[in-house]
Formats: C-alpha cells, structure tokens, sequence
C-alpha cells in the first residue's frame, strides 16, 4: 500500500475512534508497523510522547538552536509547515495532510529493538469472541454440492497495511468449508506458498485483505517473478481466485506526493503532535485555515509557558507537553465516523504496479468512507446464484467501505452482483469521496473469468463484526463455489465492450 494511503487510513480511524496514539492493540486495523518506541508512546494524561516525539519536536521548531523556544520560533515554524502542506493552496489543511505533512518533517521512526528493521510478525489468531460470533452466523450448507473433494489456500500476508480482521477472515474460509463439507482449508501467511508445485494440490485461492506487494521478495527479483507468474498460470489454467476487502488494495501506487513526505516509513509516535494540532479546528469542520493553525500555535505556546517568560527550556519542554490533556477526537461532518469533506475532487492518477493482477482482481483500492458509514447495498443481479442469500432485497451494511481507481474498475471487465445504491447516499456522506466518480457507479462484490478460471471479490470485511453477517457469509459461501467450479453462474460482463466482450 502506498504510504499517503497507509497514513490517511491510519489517521482517519484514529479520529473516528478517538484513540491518541498507535498501541497495536486488536480490533481495529493495525498498521504494519512497529509500535513506538520506549518514551513516544502515550504520556500523562495522554498527551504522549513525552520522551522522544516532544524532543524532536522540539528541535524542530527551536529555529536558531539555541537550546529555549519563543513565541515567534513556534510560530514561524507552523507558518512554514502550513505553507508546505496546503499544496492545493486552499487555505484548508485536513486531517490526513497534517499527518502526512509532519510525517515528513520529523525523522523517519527507529527500526525494531535488534536491528532488524523489518516489520513485527502478523497476528494470526482470530479473538475467541469473534470466532463464535461468526460460527453462529455460518451457513447451515452450500448451495451446490462439490463434483470433486475441493482444497483451498488462503493467503493471509499484508505487505502493506495490516487489518486485524486477516486471521478471522481466514478463518472464516475454514470453518464455511467445514460445517459445509464444500471445501477444505490451508491458511498460510507465507508469500513462498504461491509456486507452481505447492499450488497443484489447490483449487481456489483466497486474499484475506492482502495489501501492497503481497507475493514480492524485495531481495529476490527471481522469487517474485516467479510467485507472480505462478499465480497468473493457476488462475488462467482454469482454477479460482477469491479475495476479500484489502485483496484490492495491493499493487497500486498513486503519482501524488505531499510536500515533504517523501518515502520511508511511517511514524505512528507523531499521532499525540496530530491530535493536538487538530484542536485548532475551532468551527469542526474537519480542516485546518491558516488562521485557526496560527490560533492553535499561539495558544499552545501558552499552555507551554505558563510562566509567560517567552522562553521555553528544551529541558522543561517533553515534561510540558505530555502534561497536555488529551484532546476530543477532532469534529466535523463525519456523522461519528471522523470523515470530513473532500479536498481533492479532481482526477484520479492512480497507477497500477502490476496490471495483470489490477485488471484479474477487477479493481485496485482508491478511497475508502470510514468504518461508521452506513451503506445501503443493492442487488445488480437478482438472478445470480451468487446473489440468492439476499433475496433480491437491497440491505443496509456499516462497515469500511471502498471505492475504486477509475482506469481499473469497469463493467466491461466484471459482472457485478453488487454495488452502492448512491441515490440513498446523502450529499455530506458524498462529499466525503477523493476524486469521485462522475458516473456514480460503485461495484462491491463481483465475478469474472480470467482465462479458463474464475474470479469472485467481495469489498467489505474490514471490520470484525462484518463477519457475523449470514447472509454474507452466504455470499461469500457462492462465491467460493463459483470460483472452485461448483456453482454455475453468469459471469459475462455486466456491460459489453465494442468488441463484444
């Protein structure tokens, strides 16, 4: 996943939760990315960072580094940053700009404790509660008995951004297989899994939520070309593909850069610096004015100084800003989900880094309303077999839900099942959207065929609780059935292009 993408979807659902600062803790989506490290965490009274990011921050904004802040240091400084961020010069920081802009200013974050610098193991345990929520909502069978003993291998690796809901989705595979007796199960978190050999003995793969480049070796160009290459061949020689939410989310990247952000990784210690400027958004609007970021810069001078010397020790300044009470979540027009307005309503440029696997999927992630969105679901194609759990009843769903990059979703490539009925949108919860579509049409869950295979996705799943679902675990039951060659269905393209196709 790119890193604007990863910051803007770490942000957005620390405000809508009201969580200060990144603790990896389960039940929500949790960043592949170390937590921070000894004395960057949370502070008293949650402002954090007592140690480390209010140092840095410090050295930061002590413009003439003379070892004691003033009023025009800080300020300056804010100015400067306020410049640099608001790249569309519209006078309106948001959320995920503050973030990513001083994302940028700070130093990239310290590998793990050892050296080693990679990412911390995925969790590959579902919680115990989860799991017996969605055995009681497990279908009771399949809808097609099996022509053959099925085996299924579900990828759970994230490359890129890591949702807590990976090891439940995987085992949800499992236990429909199960109860069902349609399939059998293997779940790996290995990317070395996908080879020709070992995929003989499967007849469907499934993406629990893979994100980034999930199948690369960054250090073995001949293994990647190989795990892609194998998995092309499994596909298109006539088995099956299913992926879940995040499974679109990989291989992609976008040609936008905020100013300053550069590369390198993420650093979740800044989150209590975030908070506190966010406090500045005196009207709730969800963005930052010049105005009101210069408001907040002189009033937490003041909370710094209560002296009122003029002068803040660099030795007195961690103690001082962890001392700062927490902040509410930041307000705006999220009704609860922390999502404000657009900024960026113009083009999508969002390119895809392997486009056999962009256009196989059906489509790459681009923009996602928050996780507290309702969404009223409709039935594209009642007739489908896929489609049956529903009865051919719209529904309505809460849970993260995305769109997609215009040059990657079409109707010329996929036969819709499902999609967002956008005329029971409210035109706030719209306006949420970067870079909407003109056309309105916003596909869910789809199937396709890919050579002599077959492909199903389904776009929600981010959240736990979306695994409860009976009647999308029906769904997704089909799907499965579709894709191991069980369930017929049609599976032409829901809009035919001028070549017929």
């Amino acid at each position: 996943m790119n890193r604007r993408g990863a910051a803007a979807r770490f942000v957005l659902t620390m405000a809508a939760c009201g969580v200060a600062v990144y603790t990896g803790g389960a039940g929500w989506a949790m960043p592949q990315q170390p937590a921070a490290p000894a004395g960057q965490g949370q502070g008293r009274g949650g402002g954090g960072g007592g140690g480390g990011v209010a140092a840095t921050l410090f050295t930061l904004v002590d413009s003439n580094k003379d070892g004691a802040l003033t009023r025009d240091e800080l300020n300056g400084s804010f100015d400067k940053w306020y410049t640099q961020w608001d790249t569309s010069k519209g006078n309106a920081l948001t959320l995920e700009q503050v973030f990513i802009g001083l994302n940028g200013a700070f130093p990239p974050p310290a590998p793990p404790a050892g050296g080693r610098g990679g990412p911390p193991p995925q969790n590959q345990t579902p919680r115990a509660e989860d799991v017996a929520a969605m055995t009681a909502a497990l279908p009771d069978s399949a809808p097609a008995k099996p022509k053959q003993p099925r085996k299924v291998l579900v990828l759970g690796r994230a490359a890129g951004f890591v949702h807590s809901s990976i090891p439940l989705a995987a085992r949800t595979i499992e236990e429909i297989g199960k109860k069902t007796g349609a399939w059998s199960t293997t779940i790996t978190y290995d990317a070395a899994d996908i080879n020709d050999a070992n995929l003989k003995q499967y007849d469907a793969i499934f993406l629990a939520s893979t994100t980034g480049e999930f199948l690369d070796d960054s250090t073995d160009a001949a293994a990647t070309a190989a795990r892609r290459k194998a998995l092309l061949d499994f596909v298109r020689g006539g088995k099956g593909l299913a992926g879940i939410h995040a499974a679109s989310d990989s291989y992609h990247q976008s040609s936008k850069q905020p100013a300053g952000g550069g590369g390198g990784a993420i650093n979740f210690a800044i989150v209590p610096v975030v908070m506190q400027m966010m406090t500045g958004d005196k009207n709730s609007d969800g963005r930052l004015t010049r105005e009101e970021f210069t408001g907040f810069a002189d009033s937490f001078y003041d909370k710094l100084d209560p002296d009122k010397s003029g002068r803040i020790a660099q030795a007195d300044f961690p103690q001082r800003f962890a001392a700062l009470p927490q902040p509410a979540p930041p307000g705006g027009t999220g009704r609860g989900n922390g999502q404000a307005a657009a900024t960026d309503l113009g083009p999508d440029t969002q390119i895809g880094t392997w486009p056999e696997f962009n256009k196989m999927i059906g489509a790459f992630f681009k923009f996602h309303w928050n996780d507290g969105q309702s969404i009223t679901v409709k039935i594209d194609d009642p007739k489908s077999p896929l489609n049956a759990p529903f009865k051919g009843k719209e529904y309505v769903i809460v849970d993260e839900t995305y769109t997609f990059g215009r040059d990657t979703y079409s109707r010329q490539n996929l036969h819709v099942l499902t999609s967002i009925d956008y005329t029971k949108m409210s035109a706030e919860d719209k306006a949420k959207e970067q870079n909407p579509r003109p056309d309105g049409d916003y596909a869910l869950s789809w199937i396709r065929r890919e050579g002599k295979g077959r492909v199903f996705y389904e776009a929600h799943g981010h959240n736990e609780k979306v695994y409860a679902i009976r009647p999308l675990l029906e769904h997704i039951t089909a799907g499965m059935q579709y894709v191991l060659g069980d369930l017929p269905a049609d599976d032409s393209p829901s809009v035919k292009g001028s070549n017929g196709q």
